[in-house]
């Protein structure tokens, strides 16, 4: 029997990696000036494209954002957050969280990258969907 996934009209859904370094830290980057939350802190990653699994979309955006590379066994889903940006237009975002990658990251889809402790996070202003997986991610590493 084969059954067609339900679409939910009006629902955006993100990928986003917490990439944890050595010393627990986790990259976030600042969107630049001109597109939308400009200037808020957010974790690297972006849309699903048509026919990619959410783990190879992630795969691509952390190299489109910060010129790493890392492979989907690399990706340990962590938890999702949501937010309603109008009445009929709401994000899911989907976190990650990746140890190993190779390459240095650089800010290169980002007005700059930050290394911080999953607590000092609190301090950054970050979308919405973003904020409730702060306390998740202090409480994973």
């Amino acid at each position: 029997m084969s059954a067609e996934m339900p679409r939910i009209s009006g629902l955006m859904v993100i990928v986003a990696a917490a990439l944890v370094d050595a010393d627990g830290r986790v990259l976030v980057q600042q969107r630049a000036a001109g597109r939308a939350m400009a200037g808020l802190w957010e974790f690297p990653g972006g849309k699903i494209e048509a026919g990619e699994s959410a783990e190879a979309a992630l795969v691509r955006e952390l190299h489109e954002e910060l010129g790493i590379s890392t492979e989907t066994a690399c990706l340990a889903p962590a938890g999702f957050g949501t937010a309603a940006m109008d009445d009929d237009f709401q994000i899911l975002l989907l976190l990650y969280v990746c140890r190993k990658w190779q390459g240095i990251p650089q800010a290169l889809d980002a007005a700059q990258i930050r290394w911080l402790r999953p607590l000092d996070l609190h301090d950054l202003p970050m979308p919405p969907a973003d904020l409730p997986l702060i306390g998740l991610l202090n409480a994973l590493i």
